[in-house]
């Protein structure tokens, strides 16, 4: 499992640094293609709870909401307009669907999942997009990096010295130890990361400021591990998928980054910018 893990990490891991470094379109098309994985996972366990959600629907709207930060330039009536559209056009399915028995059970999972995926994963490209470019880039690569050093250290420092379950009737496999080390390695990671970003790439930033961010990445990123442990609890998966070797499917993987993306973009937008 480690040396599975391990690979696929050494072949995504530069393809995900290459195109935060470029930026759009390339940006884009990485989460996009991430949002649409994610969001056919999610259905496909709702499936499982024998539930029909409108697969393809939802994920033409997951599309359209994680696309919704290119709309500002447009008119700002445009991402109204796709919620309104999702709603309707999503409620006026269900008529004509032939089983009409838990229809809005069904219409549920479906908006769920477009707004779980496709909206929280918006974030990123919000996040890209903070002017200067330059700036958006440093904290994309901040944010990844300190999640990921999170999930390696909780993993690890877990494995290690875990002892006291953290949420066990959620996923008994999760230690308090485990979390603390995993915060611990975010805040770390989050204060080294700034530091070597602000000499290649100088941006606008407090030291003071970092070290909470990085505890804020660490909270919410254990927080979105957690809430896809309670959905696959729910659903009576192990995993999402099986699309990526060693971690599971997307949303094994990119779990903790659906939360992370939002507190991110709202924490340097409110506190440093």
């Amino acid at each position: 499992m480690l040396k599975h893990r391990v690979a696929t990490a050494a072949v995504g891991t530069p393809i995900v640094v290459l195109a935060i470094w470029f930026g759009d379109p390339w940006f884009t098309l990485l989460i996009g293609a991430a949002a649409l994985a994610g969001t056919y996972e999610f259905y496909r366990m709702a499936s499982l709870e024998r539930r029909e959600p409108l697969v393809y629907l939802g994920l033409l709207w997951a599309l359209a909401l994680l696309l919704s930060p290119h709309y500002h330039g447009s008119s700002p009536l445009v991402l109204p307009l796709v919620v309104t559209a999702t709603l309707l056009i999503s409620l006026i399915w269900l008529l004509r669907k032939p089983s009409k028995k838990e229809a809005f059970q069904n219409w549920a999972w479906t908006i769920a999942g477009a707004l779980y995926v496709g909206w929280m994963l918006s974030y990123w490209l919000n996040l890209r997009g903070l002017q200067p470019l330059e700036a958006g880039r440093n904290w994309v690569y901040l944010a990844v990096l300190a999640t990921f050093a999170n999930d390696t250290g909780a993993y690890f420092i877990g494995r290690a010295r875990g002892k006291h379950q953290l949420a066990p009737e959620i996923s008994p496999a999760k230690t308090r130890e485990g979390a603390i080390g995993g915060l611990a390695c975010a805040v770390l990671a989050a204060m080294i990361v700034a530091t070597v970003l602000n000499l290649i790439s100088p941006f606008s930033f407090e030291y003071w400021q970092i070290a909470p961010l990085g505890l804020f990445i660490g909270v919410f990123a254990q927080l979105g591990d957690l809430v896809e442990s309670l959905l696959k609890r729910n659903t009576g998966v192990k995993q999402s998928g099986d699309l990526l070797p060693g971690h599971g499917g997307i949303l094994d993987r990119f779990d903790s980054l659906i939360f992370v993306g939002p507190a991110v973009y709202y924490y340097v937008v409110w506190v440093v910018m």
